[in-house]
């Protein structure tokens, strides 16, 4: 499967003097100009996740949106084919990708950078060519920062994603049933094959028959 890209980008304005580039899929080049804020250290530190996401920027069906000021990457979402480990890299599916992560380092939340992250992803065309998954795990969340509540983050999750298309899916995958709050949420492409969504429902389900 080739993976097209093309570059889209809009700007978020923070407040009358602040505002945001949010540009993508960047290059690995672009990724390492700026540095990272010190806020995006949900995964790893700052330092190593740049090179992280600079590492999937140069794979062939990665892509790095990221969201940037004059001098720092303050926000970003991945997506890259699912970790080998995962059930949803199983059916080794060209047209499978997963939101790996997606990151607003916390003096830029509240302003809709998530949402313009990813509406800034979906632009391309080529997305419709994809299914794209979320599985949505409580304890990843940062309750503390936020002062949320898992149910109200839970809530917050699926506002942010559903501005892109992508609702709640149903699923036996252990991880994701170990708590109720956890989900997986999924974006079918206009331009899925039908052999590709029943693969992925196959996915979804391997415990029982009907789905």
């Amino acid at each position: 499967m080739e993976h097209l890209k093309t570059v889209h980008q809009q700007t978020v304005n923070i407040s009358p003097t602040v505002s945001l580039c949010v540009k993508g899929p960047v290059t690995s080049e672009e990724v390492r100009k700026y540095s990272f804020h010190d806020g995006l250290h949900a995964f790893r530190p700052p330092e190593e996740q740049q090179r992280a996401i600079a590492e999937i920027a140069d794979l062939p069906e990665g892509r790095i949106i990221q969201a940037t000021n004059e001098k720092q990457v303050v926000a970003y979402v991945t997506f890259l084919y699912p970790d080998p480990l995962e059930r949803w890299s199983e059916g080794n599916m060209e047209d499978l990708l997963e939101l790996g992560a997606i990151e607003v380092a916390p003096p830029y939340r509240s302003h809709g950078v998530s949402k313009a992250l990813l509406k800034t992803a979906f632009a391309d065309e080529y997305m419709e060519h994809y299914i794209v998954i979320s599985t949505e795990y409580y304890w990843h969340w940062d309750l503390k920062g936020t002062g949320l509540s898992v149910w109200e983050y839970r809530k917050v999750m699926e506002k942010v994603m559903g501005c892109v298309g992508m609702t709640v899916f149903a699923t036996d995958d252990s991880e994701i049933t170990a708590h109720p709050a956890n989900c997986l949420m999924a974006r079918i492409g206009s331009r899925v094959p039908p052999e590709s969504v029943e693969q992925f429902n196959r996915l979804r389900f391997q415990h029982r028959d009907m789905y």
